[in-house]
């Protein structure tokens, strides 16, 4: 039997499909994940891995395309988020059924914030779609989670990688996935074949919906931010120009657009706080294993490219699982 992992997988929004990634390389290495933490998207894929549920959520993620996206978005009016999240977290549902923490075959922890108290909680039984609700309860953009007294937020508010809730747990390793790097070590998002080019599914919601859904006289502020962040144009990358050596010259490089809308300014600030406490927990708490996935690769609401994100996850597990072994076989 390989050893033991106990895995911490940190928030980081769509790029948490990343998790997925990584996942499948520990496992194929022979590891065995004796449990885990997880905060934001890092608790979504945990908790559905510890439930034993995860090819079933990869299916599903992988099959979505630009305008599923689109359409499982639930825009909360009059709430505290822009999204309500019913959609999103119904089909997790259905995909996990009903079960509690406690029952899942690999111990789960899911860190939440509560912002009543400014405290972190640690959901470690009760029900494991709530506890993932809250613990993915992004400020600003899904609805909080009231239970009893407590407004429970996304974890990543206070911890974004949360190692802590592991470090009892006597296993041979931790192994902690940081989503907000800022590190690219030479890597590129992955081309990954789909069914459809993304650059069609844009045209399509350009001509047939996008001019309907945001042109509504009297639309709401909080609406028209949800959707003037949720269907910006997907970046995508060109083939570089070939060019002879005796034309090279310096190549001028566009500064990144800047908030497209007040809920992106509110999450590139949320993105920036939570890599300044990644640093912090890594340095309280060091792993034995750190997988650092690129921050800028993904933005934090491109949820359509999963099957990119967790071939990424993957590329990046095994580069550092290399490292790794390297350097204990050379003790």
């Amino acid at each position: 039997m390989g050893q033991r992992v106990a895995l911490v997988l940190g928030s980081g929004g769509a790029r948490g499909y990343a998790h997925i990634g990584v996942i499948e390389e520990i496992e194929r290495r022979g590891y065995e994940i004796a449990c885990i933490a997880g905060c934001s998207m890092g608790a979504v894929v945990g908790g559905i891995h510890a439930a034993g549920h995860l090819k079933d959520y990869r299916d599903w993620v992988s099959g979505l395309d630009y305008l599923d996206v689109i359409r499982l978005l639930d825009i909360g009016f009059g709430n505290l988020g822009a999204i309500r999240g019913e959609r999103v977290f119904g089909r997790i549902r259905e995909i996990l059924g009903e079960i509690n923490i406690e029952q899942l075959p690999i111990p789960f922890t899911a860190v939440a914030t509560d912002l009543t108290n400014q405290q972190e909680v640690w959901f470690q039984q009760g029900c494991l779609h709530q506890a993932m609700r809250a613990s993915a309860a992004i400020p600003s953009l899904f609805s909080p989670v009231r239970q009893g007294s407590r407004v429970l937020v996304d974890g990543g508010l206070l911890n974004p990688l949360p190692i802590v809730p592991v470090v009892s747990s006597h296993c041979d390793l931790i192994m902690a996935v940081n989503l907000n790097s800022i590190e690219m070590d030479g890597y590129s998002m992955p081309v990954v074949e789909r069914p459809a080019p993304i650059r069609q599914q844009w045209d399509q919601w350009m001509t047939a919906i996008k001019p309907n859904w945001l042109g509504r006289k009297g639309e709401d502020e909080e609406e028209g931010d949800a959707m003037a962040l949720l269907t910006a144009e997907p970046a995508l990358e060109e083939a570089p120009h070939s060019r002879d050596e005796d034309q090279l010259a310096p190549v001028e490089v566009e500064a990144p657009p800047g908030p497209a809308s007040m809920l992106e300014l509110v999450n590139l600030s949320f993105e920036a706080m939570q890599s300044s406490l990644t640093q912090y927990k890594i340095a309280g708490y060091p792993p034995d294993v750190l997988i650092n996935v690129p921050r800028r690769l993904c933005r934090f609401f491109e949820f359509y490219r999963a099957p990119e994100l967790i071939e990424l996850g993957r590329m990046v597990a095994s580069d550092t699982l290399d490292q790794f072994e390297q350097r204990r076989r050379g003790r």
